[in-house]
C-alpha cells in the first residue's frame, strides 16, 4: 500500500473510531435512572484544564472517562472531580507513613480496610474512579443532592461540608473535557452545571422591574405550541391550573378556564408546573397552552419536555413566565432573577 493510500486508510479509521466512541457514549448525560440514547459527552483528549499540574491533569480525565464509559450523568463526574480536589487534591496519593489518615489511599482516599478493594487496586486511578461511581449510583436521588451532600454519601467523611467549596473548580474541569456543553436527546445544549435555557425564546419583560415591581420572573416570548423544558434534572412537585392569581394549589378538571387563552384581566398563571432541583432550588414555568405532560412526584432531566407555550392565566399573547426559587416551596420571599441565576450557571437566557 502506497504511503498516501495508508495515510488515508488511517484517517478513516479515525474517523470511524470517533463515531464509535461517541455511540459508545450515548446517554452519559442521562444515564443511571434517565434512560439511554439522550446524549453525547466526548471527553476531549490531549486536555490540560488550567490551574492543573500535568498529573493532576492525567488523573482528572481518567475520573472523566470512567464517567463517560459507565454512563454516569455528567453531574456526577463533577461530583467526583470535587471529591478527589478535596480527598487528594487529584494525585494518585500512597502510603503517607505518619501523616497517612488511617489506611486511605489514592485519589479519593479510599480504605483497603472498609472494603473498597485491595491497595494495588485502589492506587489504580481508573479502578478508584469506578468504586466511586458504582456507590454513588447506589445513593437515592443523588442528581438532585447538592455535590457536598452527594459527596459525603459516598465517602463519609469527617469534614462533610469540606466538598462544596470545590464545586466551581470541578465544574471549570468537566467544562474543559467536555466542551462546555452537552447536547441532549429532547433539547440543548446543557451546560455541564446541569442547567440549559426552558425554552427557545427571547427575553421581555424582566425580575421586578419598575413597572411590574411584583413580576417575580421574567417573560420568555415565543410561539404558542414551542416546547418548555425542564431547565435542570429534578422532580416536579407541581401541576396546576391557576385563575385569578389568589391561590396556587386552585384544583383542575375537564373543561377548566386554563384550556383557553387568558388575558391581562384574567389573572393567574394558567396552566403551570413546578419542578424542584438540587438545594431545593425550584422552577415555575407558567402560561402553556394545556396541561403540562408531565405529572407530580415524576423525575424530569435537564432538558426534557414538561409542556408546550401558550397564553394560559394572566396573558396578552404566547410567551413563558419563568420563575427562579432558592427554597423549598417556592413563594415571593425566595424569588431570584432567572437572568442572573442562570448566568452563574453557564446560561444565557
Amino acid at each position: 500500500m502506497g504511503r498516501v493510500a495508508a495515510l488515508i486508510v488511517a484517517g478513516v479509521a479515525a474517523v470511524l473510531l470517533l463515531i464509535a466512541s461517541a455511540a459508545g457514549v450515548v446517554s452519559a448525560m442521562f444515564g443511571g435512572g434517565y434512560g439511554s440514547g439522550c446524549a453525547a459527552a466526548i471527553a476531549v483528549p490531549g486536555t490540560v484544564p488550567a490551574g492543573l499540574t500535568a498529573e493532576q491533569a492525567r488523573n482528572a480525565r481518567v475520573i472523566v472517562a470512567v464517567g463517560e464509559r459507565m454512563r454516569v450523568p455528567v453531574r456526577g463526574w463533577v461530583v467526583a472531580v470535587a471529591t478527589a480536589l478535596q480527598e487528594s487534591n487529584v494525585i494518585n496519593l500512597g502510603d503517607l507513613g505518619d501523616a497517612n489518615d488511617h489506611d486511605s489511599l489514592g485519589l479519593f482516599q479510599q480504605r483497603p480496610s472498609q472494603g473498597w478493594g485491595t491497595p494495588e487496586q485502589i492506587m489504580n486511578p481508573d479502578y478508584a474512579a469506578g468504586k466511586f461511581y458504582k456507590r454513588l449510583l447506589t445513593v437515592p436521588g443523588w442528581e438532585r443532592l447538592p455535590v457536598t451532600e452527594a459527596a459525603q454519601a459516598v465517602q463519609r467523611s469527617a469534614y462533610p461540608d469540606a466538598y462544596a467549596k470545590h464545586e466551581p473548580r470541578a465544574t471549570a474541569i468537566v467544562t474543559a473535557y467536555t466542551g462546555g456543553t452537552l447536547p441532549t436527546c429532547d433539547g440543548g445544549p446543557i451546560a455541564v452545571s446541569g442547567w440549559g435555557r426552558p425554552v427557545a425564546g427571547t427575553v421581555g419583560s424582566g425580575f421586578r422591574t419598575g413597572d411590574r415591581p411584583g413580576h417575580d420572573g421574567v417573560d420568555i416570548m415565543a410561539p404558542k405550541g414551542t416546547v418548555v423544558r425542564s431547565a435542570s434534572a429534578g422532580v416536579v412537585v407541581r401541576v396546576r391550573c391557576n385563575i385569578g392569581g389568589n391561590s396556587w394549589d386552585a384544583p383542575f378538571g375537564p373543561g377548566v378556564p386554563c384550556d383557553v387563552d387568558g388575558s391581562p384581566t384574567t389573572g393567574g398563571c394558567g396552566w403551570y408546573a413546578e419542578v424542584r432541583h438540587a438545594a431545593d432550588v425550584v422552577t415555575r414555568y407558567c402560561h402553556m397552552v394545556r396541561q403540562p405532560i408531565v405529572r407530580v412526584g415524576q423525575s424530569v432531566a435537564p432538558g426534557q419536555s414538561i409542556g408546550y407555550v401558550g397564553s394560559s392565566g394572566k396573558s396578552s399573547g404566547p410567551h413563558l413566565h419563568f420563575e427562579i426559587h432558592t427554597g423549598y416551596p417556592a413563594h415571593e420571599g425566595n424569588a431570584v432573577d432567572p437572568v442572573s441565576f442562570m448566568t452563574q450557571k453557564g446560561v444565557r437566557l
